[in-house]
C-alpha cells in the first residue's frame, strides 16, 4: 500500500512540529536532570551527555522522512510516544488504518 497524495503531503507538514514537541518534551526532562539535588554537577553533566547521545538517534529527533516508509515511521512515532493515535485526526481512514494494523502486528 502506497501513501496517498494528500496524507505524504499532510505527514510533511506535521512531522517538524511533531519532533518540535518531543525536543521540547526533552528539553524540560534535561532541565530537571541538570536542576536535580541528586548527586554531584558532575554526575548530572556526564548523565546528560549520556542522554542526549541516546536520545538524538531517537525518529522524535531525526528522522528520514521518506514516502516508502512513512507508514511505519508513523507507528514507529506513536510506539516511541513521540505521538499519539489522536495526532492522525486529520489523516485519511486508509492511512489510519494501516498505520493500526502495523502497530498490531
Amino acid at each position: 500500500m502506497e501513501i496517498s497524495k494528500s496524507d505524504w503531503k499532510l505527514y510533511r507538514e506535521k512531522i517538524a512540529d511533531w519532533q518540535e514537541n518531543y525536543m521540547d518534551r526533552l528539553n524540560k526532562e534535561y532541565i530537571a536532570l541538570l536542576s536535580s539535588d541528586k548527586g554531584n554537577p558532575s554526575d548530572r553533566f556526564w548523565k546528560l551527555e549520556k542522554r542526549i547521545k541516546r536520545d538524538i538517534k531517537h525518529p522524535g529527533v531525526m528522522i528520514e522522512v521518506r514516502k516508502s516508509s512513512a507508514f511505519f515511521d508513523i507507528a514507529d512515532l506513536i510506539r516511541m510516544k513521540v505521538i499519539t493515535f489522536e495526532d492522525l485526526a486529520d489523516f485519511s481512514d486508509a492511512l489510519k488504518e494501516a498505520v493500526r494494523m502495523i502497530l498490531n502486528r
